[in-house]
């Protein structure tokens, strides 16, 4: 009777969640779909009950969603590992909204984040942002683990897997499970894989994960999370007396491990230690890409805001390669919706104007050579006819003046004509008397 009441005040939360007017009915063949028989089986044969408590772990590099499962004995087994098969954005945390990244860190998914009328098939909020984010100012909201294979800030399943998902959750809650812990790392943080990105800027961010990693590790046990002055503790119980700070970036209290759980993580990392070292000096796969910082997440998210708004483009997000220097694909476009249809028209309209105004520009130019160049050969035309009456006029002239010219030498050389001629031995002898 107990477990029929809790069914159906799951399913009550789940309708109000959906924020519809459905039935039970309505989403009962998704959202209450049982597990395969061969899992069932698998549970019982590793000491699980179908309604016993589960957490999640998932690995972007990895790509691989884990589901864990508690045993009778309290600790927690690996029940089932799904390939994940879409998750935005880069290696790295989320920063601020738009930015695409699905998030990392520990985060609580508690019944009323489950979402059986997604339009993703099916759904659950992880909970971003949590303490640590909003610590960090770190904004965005409805990241999701969800079905439909595609996403834009969330881990995407197909919808056969996240069917699956679901009711491993949901059958948790069934059994009385408050609040299950999901765990998003960048990749599985071993030795070699921390070696490889030991000079990201995100490194110091990925080893305080490794806290958590670890003793979940050791133990098998979801670790107890807190955040205080602005950093994620695991394990941690504070002294008598004292607690953790209601505010995120408060300060920590004195705080102490079990001695049990500080001697195995005391080994643990020396082993870690030992093999972190063997890794540096071996030579690895290059790494992935990661995000770098907020610099980087506003530009993806400034980006994103553009792209919403139906704006012109390119294909994939800006990215800042190792120099800081901005890099996008040279392809633009735009995003298929209306918004996007809307503006591609409001482009056309605008182009076509432009060209109308350039042809009309383009014809008055155009005109106005013509007349220039009519004019410049009118006046050509004109300048060379004066040119040519001058010179007929100077050539007129010229005639004129050498017919004057011959017309006074010509008495001159009648005169001369009519002189009576001498002999020429009296002419040498006048000239030699009295010159020529």
């Amino acid at each position: 009777m107990s477990s029929r009441i809790k069914s159906a005040g799951f399913l009550v939360a789940a309708l109000l969640l959906a924020g519809c007017n459905g039935s039970i009915d309505d989403i009962a063949p998704k959202a209450n779909k049982e597990l395969p028989q061969k899992l069932i089986d698998s549970m019982k044969s590793k000491g699980m009950s179908t309604s016993s408590p589960i957490m999640v772990r998932l690995f972007k590099e990895e790509g691989q969603f884990e589901v864990w499962k508690q045993k009778g004995d309290g600790g927690y087994g690996l029940i089932a590992t799904y390939p994940i098969c879409k998750w935005s954005g880069q290696l790295g945390p989320k920063f601020t909204e738009g930015d695409r990244q699905a998030p990392e860190g520990f985060y609580t998914v508690r019944p009323s984040q489950m979402n059986p009328q997604s339009k993703y098939y099916l759904s659950f909020n992880i909970g971003f942002p949590n303490a640590y984010d909003r610590a960090h100012n770190r904004t965005g909201a409805n990241l999701m683990v969800h079905g439909a294979c595609s996403s834009s800030g969330c881990y995407s399943m197909n919808d056969a897997q996240v069917s699956q998902i679901y009711a491993f959750a949901r059958d948790a809650f069934r059994g009385g499970q408050e609040a299950f812990q999901l765990e998003a790392f960048p990749f599985r943080m071993t030795a070699a894989n921390m070696a490889r990105y030991r000079n990201d800027p995100n490194y110091e961010f990925w080893k305080m994960l490794k806290q958590g990693y670890d003793q979940f590790e050791v133990a098998h046990l979801p670790p107890k999370v807190d955040v205080c002055e602005g950093r994620y503790v695991f394990n941690e119980i504070a002294a008598e007396g004292q607690s953790f700070p209601a505010s995120p970036n408060g300060a920590c209290p004195a705080m102490a491990r079990s001695p049990a759980m500080a001697a195995a993580t005391t080994a643990y990392d020396k082993k870690y230690d030992a093999a972190f070292a063997d890794a540096v000096r071996t030579k690895a796969a290059p790494p992935s890409a990661t995000i770098d910082g907020m610099k980087e997440a506003s530009l993806v998210a400034d980006w994103s805001r553009r792209r919403g708004r139906g704006e012109r483009v390119s294909l994939q997000p800006p990215a800042l390669d190792g120099k800081g220097k901005v890099t996008q694909t040279a392809e633009m476009g735009r995003i298929d919706s209306a918004v996007g249809r809307k503006m591609a028209a409001l482009d056309a309209e605008k182009a076509a104007k432009e060209k109308a105004a350039q042809e009309k520009a383009q014809a008055i130019a155009a005109a106005k050579a013509a007349k220039e160049a009519e004019i410049a050969q009118a006046k050509a035309a004109k300048e060379a006819q004066i040119a040519e009456a001058k010179a007929a006029k100077q050539k007129a002239v010229a005639q004129a003046s050498k017919q004057d010219e011959d017309a006074a030498a010509a008495p001159e050389a009648s005169a001369l004509a009519a002189e009576p001629k001498r002999p020429r031995m009296l002419t040498r002898m006048w000239n030699k008397m009295f010159g020529s």
